[in-house]
């Protein structure tokens, strides 16, 4: 047999790996792993190029798909033409409940930042996903608390996990197959004509895509699977999120390469900022103040945005912003505040022409749903609203030495404290994870050891006096270590040291590793047992 399942089978995981859905795979990989392969060593030779001095630009040879005026992407599918609110999780049951029944328009469904990628996080969410379109899914809490759906329920969009990682427990001829390709895979082949069925359709968030030779790769995937199921091409939609520097530059080639199945771009704040540190790292004129200074309102990052909703209502598609991170608090003053930056945040973005926007909390839905209200009105976006008064240039987009802000023990600080608990989270199974009343992802934990890397490297001076070393940081991890531990069974103190190890390998080293979560996933995840416990 090519295909093999390594991993543990738990009940009901035959109705997700079943022979026909294995079989859908094994075409997918024979179709597209050399092109994976081919898209990651293309990856790695531009990273070595920017290394040496090169810095990213508009591409000549595709300057005529800028200038032609006259294409457009798909119009809107069933589900997705008013986006005004979006909210994004795992997809383990509670939350997929309770996404659903947020009063949101969208659900993105997540399997990549979100989500842990053990075993069983993959194959059950598969499983939670099929239960909700079918229906048939609930939850009760511990409390004895009952879950159900209601009778309005936001539209699902799945984010695969990025072209990077693999799959290691679903090989084909002995390798592992891609993680993009078993997320997409297994949700489109189940799913598909469920959704068509249910008024809906198989929608995705592409993660991380840092070329439009890479969203020409995933609308050949769609092409591929349009026809081996049998459904007409287009059905398939997809919202790319800008998330890397390169792709800023390649907005509108992503946009046309993906044209008959686009939904849109999305500004992914927090990757996208990861992504202008792992490329320029090594740079004096990319260092970064601390992660709480670099809002969307600095220079480079407001250029990223009113580039990304031009482009997107020049060609007929959505704009979504970027991602609500602050959750409820139970301390009445910090609540406040934090609503009050959350409605300032999504005012703006509203403003700014985008047509809808992230929240991680469903107490954060009302929120942005009234500040996309007050300029939306009866209207389900303003893709009308093309915004010809924006002009961006490379520069622009470059402009990182214009960030307002220091570097603080604070900072220095918080990014050891949120890396290491996120990583123990991620250990434990969970990729979602409540921090400091925000909720941090995968994407928190890149930034935060990026930074750390970046200012190590260029022994940035403090505020207030010092300066970041590696001594520093470890005094730092030690006494973060030791807090944690106090709070902890000695039964908790292995994956502790490993989340530890993680961080000192991916912030520490003589290198920048491009992410954390290839080699962690590879040396904690992918036995066939769920979590570390």
């Amino acid at each position: 047999m090519r295909i093999q399942v390594t991993g543990r089978m738990e009940d009901r995981f035959g109705e997700v790996l079943d022979q026909k859905a294995l079989d859908f795979l094994v075409a997918l990989d024979g179709e597209f792993a050399t092109r994976r392969v081919q898209v990651l060593d293309t990856r790695r030779a531009r990273r070595a190029r920017y290394a040496e001095g090169q810095l990213p630009g508009f591409l000549p040879e595709t300057r005529a798909i800028r200038e032609d005026p006259s294409w457009r992407v798909a119009p809107p599918a069933p589900g997705l033409l008013d986006r005004r609110v979006e909210i994004t999780g795992p997809t383990d049951r509670k939350m997929t409940v309770n996404a659903l029944n947020s009063g949101a328009k969208v659900w993105l469904a997540d399997f990549e930042d979100a989500t842990s990628p053990t075993w069983h996080n993959i194959v059950t969410g598969q499983l939670n996903l099929i239960d909700a379109i079918d229906r048939r899914i609930d939850f009760t809490a511990p409390s004895g608390k009952r879950y159900a759906l209601g009778e309005e329920t936001a539209t699902i969009v799945v984010r695969p996990r990025g072209w990077h990682l693999a799959e290691k427990h679903i090989v084909v001829d002995g390798r592992p197959i891609s993680a993009s390709l078993v997320d997409f895979g297994l949700y489109f082949y189940h799913c598909a004509q469920r959704l068509i069925d249910a008024g809906r359709g198989p929608y995705f968030y592409l993660p991380k895509l840092e070329s439009h030779l890479e969203a020409r790769l995933w609308n050949d995937v769609f092409r591929f699977a349009q026809n081996y199921v049998g459904i007409p091409r287009g059905t398939i939609r997809a919202t790319t999120l800008i998330e890397t520097i390169t792709a800023a530059f390649e907005m509108e080639e992503i946009l046309y390469e993906l044209r008959e199945h686009s939904a849109g771009l999305n500004a992914g704040r927090w990757d996208y900022i990861f992504s202008v540190i792992k490329n320029f790292g090594n740079r004096d004129d990319f260092v970064l103040p601390d992660r709480a200074a670099v809002t969307m309102t600095v220079p480079f990052m407001r250029a990223y945005t009113e580039s990304l909703v031009r482009t997107c209502h020049r060609r007929g598609a959505h704009a979504i912003g970027g991602m609500a991170a602050f959750i409820p608090s139970k301390e009445p003053a910090a609540n406040r505040a934090a609503l009050e930056k959350v409605r300032a945040d999504k005012e703006r973005e509203a403003g700014d022409g985008f047509d809808g926007s992230w929240v991680a909390h469903p107490g954060l839905v009302p929120v942005c749903r009234a500040a996309f209200d007050a300029v939306l009105g009866e209207w389900p976006n303003q893709v009308d609203r093309r915004r010809e008064e924006v002009t961006v240039t490379a520069d622009d987009l470059l402009a990182v030495d214009r960030t307002p802000g220091q570097v603080t023990y604070h900072g220095v600080r918080n990014n050891v404290a949120v890396a290491l608990r996120y990583l123990d989270a991620w250990l434990a199974g969970t990729g979602a994870v409540a921090i400091f009343d925000l909720m941090e992802d995968a994407a928190t934990a890149e930034i935060a050891r990026c930074q750390i890397w970046q200012w190590i490297h260029h022994g940035t001076p403090l505020a207030g006096g010092g300066y970041v070393t590696a001594d520093l940081v470890r005094s730092m991890m030690d006494e973060e270590l030791a807090a944690l531990r106090q709070d902890r069974s000695p039964a908790d103190d292995d994956r502790l040291a490993r989340a530890a190890g993680i961080f000192v390998d991916d912030a520490l080293g003589e290198e920048l590793p491009a992410f954390f979560t290839t080699d962690a996933y590879a040396r904690h995840l992918a036995g066939p047992a769920s979590p570390v416990s």
